[in-house]
């Protein structure tokens, strides 16, 4: 089972990571309101659809006002978006996520998955967030990096400083490193998730790490 971008960041936020500051918003004349409560300057507006890819679709648009921002959600509410996710059929927007802009300093990826191989927990991390990872892992195989977890342990910090310091990150978010993916894990567990995928994980220019973007899917077979 699937759930949109912003149901994933309120499940995420319920086990402390950290996320952007956004509302959700089924129509354009909410859009403006919630820009105007998130500060009045730049924000984001995001096409709430089951698929990846929305940033090429033009589902993921820049405003630098409340009222810019009222104008691109009534574009958006109501399109047809396709992706390479959705085939030519594209899928309909009916809802957007509006969120705080933030000052960016570098995206990386981070995913917790099922290997059914060794019937544990894998994270998956690359230096190179914001692009398509499977193109990543086809393209530049060694920017990939995976730590497998003991369900008995569960994630260790020398992991999270390992995968870090791997991503090239220096002491102070390494340790913010420690503190996400441990929230991470936690909620990957006892949701019964079968992946969560963080694409970008965000380091701010502050030293902040948010997670920009989040899926999350729950296993079908999962009993509670």
């Amino acid at each position: 089972m699937k759930i949109h971008e912003y149901q994933a960041k309120s499940v995420l936020a319920r086990f402390g990571v950290p996320v952007p500051r956004g509302e959700v918003a089924f129509s354009a004349d909410d859009v403006g309101d919630i820009a105007r409560r998130l500060g009045g300057s730049v924000v984001v507006v995001k096409a709430q659809i089951h698929a990846g890819g929305r940033g090429k679709g033009g589902g993921v648009k820049l405003a630098k006002s409340p009222d810019e921002a009222q104008q691109i959600a009534k574009q958006m509410i109501g399109m047809t978006l396709v992706t390479h996710q959705t085939g030519p059929e594209g899928r309909k927007v009916g809802r957007v996520l509006v969120e705080e802009g933030l000052q960016i300093d570098r995206e990386l990826y981070l995913s917790i998955v099922i290997d059914r191989a060794t019937a544990c927990p894998v994270v998956i991390a690359s230096a190179a967030g914001g692009m398509d990872i499977e193109e990543v892992a086809e393209s530049h195989p060694e920017k990939i990096l995976r730590e497998a977890i003991d369900s008995g342990t569960g994630i260790v910090p020398f992991q999270a400083r390992k995968l870090a310091f791997g991503m090239g990150l220096g002491a102070g978010p390494a340790q913010k490193l420690v503190t996400v993916l441990t929230a991470i894990y936690k909620a990957f567990i006892e949701t019964d998730a079968s992946m969560i995928e963080i694409n970008p994980l965000i380091l701010t220019k502050g030293g902040d790490l948010l997670a920009l973007d989040a899926k999350v899917a729950f296993d079908d077979n999962a009993m509670y």
